[in-house]
């Protein structure tokens, strides 16, 4: 059987639920939903995720909304990060938070599910939002970069699990980099801008080479431009497709081969855009 797994950036999600989310939310229903950029108290998510719960109770997918699992960590500084995971499959293990970072900065930006397939696997689905950056602002790159290098003992983690007949693992997020020049419309202008430095790039190549991580929609799509899942709000970006591809999904070897195919959701059948970026949903065979 095949599941989905989605990952989008709500840019918030009291404004994304009001802005249309729940038309996507019963269009899709995706198995595994990873939400970045939550942005609300607790009060305020739940009564949202329950509604999202109703939204696949309506559209068939589960039978009543405990079939819904749902989970999130609120970023402590208010109104920044925060991090969300739905699944309608079922959830063995929770986690949260990167295992060493406890600055309040770091914290609604990390969670991880080990949920069971229909097919009986495990497998670790993180959810993740990378600090965004500001070459102008030396802490905020510090922070980043900081964040990237912690990554990099839980990924060497979770590939020798996987590696040794263990839990496959993907990790789905908005990583705020672009990889190469074909993640993103205006790559020379943009060289010395966050998101696209050298440096950050080769965490990515890092990740692909060093710790066998696959990027799953690169390897469906082929060497081709794009596709973007992030325009500016500024001036006519969206409409020129002026993007960056900043929403990943990596997976472990073994999972990464079960892809079948990938959607980036960037025209939604409903008038309102709910986000700056657009859900990445794949295909996997487990």
């Amino acid at each position: 059987m095949s599941i989905v797994i989605t990952t989008s950036n709500v840019n918030g999600l009291r404004a994304a639920n009001r802005k249309g989310i729940m038309h996507w939310a019963g269009e899709h229903t995706p198995d595994v939903w990873c939400m970045q950029e939550v942005r609300a108290p607790q009060s305020e998510i739940d009564p949202i995720f329950n509604k999202i719960a109703d939204t696949y109770v309506d559209s068939g997918k589960v039978a009543d909304p405990t079939g819904l699992h749902t989970m999130n960590e609120i970023c402590r500084i208010k109104g920044r990060a925060g991090v969300g995971l739905l699944s309608t499959l079922p959830v063995i293990a929770e986690r949260y938070g990167l295992p060493g970072l406890e600055e309040d900065v770091d914290s609604g930006r990390w969670i991880e599910a080990d949920v069971r397939t229909p097919e009986g696997y495990e497998i670790t689905v993180v959810c993740v939002y990378v600090h965004s950056g500001d070459v102008d602002d030396p802490n905020k790159m510090h922070q980043k970069f900081r964040f990237l290098d912690t990554m990099l003992t839980r990924m060497g983690q979770l590939r020798d699990e996987a590696a040794h007949g263990g839990r496959q693992a993907v990790l789905c997020g908005d990583f705020n980099i672009a990889h190469t020049p074909l993640d993103i419309k205006n790559a020379k202008s943009n060289v010395t801008h966050s998101g696209f430095l050298p440096e950050e790039r080769a965490y990515i190549d890092k990740w692909l080479d060093e710790y066998e991580f696959v990027d799953v929609m690169r390897e469906l799509a082929g060497d081709i431009q794009g596709p973007y899942t992030w325009w500016s709000q500024r001036g006519r970006a969206f409409d020129n497709n002026t993007g960056w591809r900043l929403d990943y999904q990596f997976a472990t070897p073994e999972l990464a081969q079960t892809a079948r195919g990938f959607t980036i959701d960037k025209a939604p059948t409903y008038d309102a855009r709910w986000s700056d970026h657009a859900p990445l949903s794949i295909t996997y065979d487990v």
